[in-house]
């Protein structure tokens, strides 16, 4: 199973999240969110293992803004995270592959989970995109800390490997082993594993590897 630890943004503490070796390393490009990725160190990314997958996660962001930071820090994936549209998608992968034609890039694309969540309308992004994430629905596109339903998964009965998300804790972590659907990839940690909003508890997240087998 990948883990993808999200929300970085301190240079040491990114050092220290590097010795453990997530699969992904999640940074939020959205300006209202409170982890995000002002002040960035491009030597710094640029020097971590090629094994880490470097993620800008962007929020109903314009395809040219979503091109320019992959390109300015050399991002591996793009974790479209607000209500970016099937024809969106289309048209910014149609759009990297003429601007950035040697660049291999994964497309995941974030849904909030709720009661009664179609999962039918997920067919439609089949083509455009590499992974799906299930969050939690909130207005603030995630970080809320707060965990849905898993069992509203089973109604899930789509291809598309997936990321869970939302309210991933060191007091529930170990129910994933109880819960290992086809379609699960990976999980995404970020809140609560932090110190403070960016700032991750490497000790707290080191006993979730261990416990994955990393």
């Amino acid at each position: 199973m990948k883990i993808k630890v999200c929300g970085m943004k301190d240079s040491g503490n990114i050092i220290d999240l590097a010795q453990l070796k997530p699969d992904y390393l999640g940074l939020i490009f959205y300006s209202q969110s409170k982890r995000f990725a002002a002040n960035l160190d491009k030597d710094l990314l640029s020097s971590l293992p090629d094994s880490i997958k470097l993620t800008g996660v962007f929020v109903n962001e314009t395809i040219d803004q979503i091109i320019s930071k992959i390109d300015e820090y050399d991002l591996n994936a793009v974790q479209l995270h607000g209500s970016e549209s099937v024809i969106y998608c289309q048209q910014f992968k149609e759009l990297l592959r003429v601007r950035l034609p040697f660049r291999k890039l994964e497309i995941i694309k974030a849904f909030g989970i709720f009661p009664g969540f179609d999962f039918n309308q997920l067919t439609q992004f089949n083509d455009v995109v590499d992974y799906f994430l299930f969050d939690t629905k909130t207005a603030e596109h995630g970080g809320s800390g707060i965990a849905f339903d898993w069992k509203i998964l089973d109604h899930y009965s789509g291809l598309k490997p997936y990321f869970l998300s939302g309210g991933l804790s060191p007091e529930n972590i170990s129910e994933i082993s109880n819960f290992k659907p086809e379609q699960l990839y990976g999980i995404d940690l970020n809140s609560k594993f932090e110190l403070e909003p960016g700032l991750k508890d490497i000790n707290s997240l080191k006993s979730v590897f261990e416990l994955i087998g990393k």
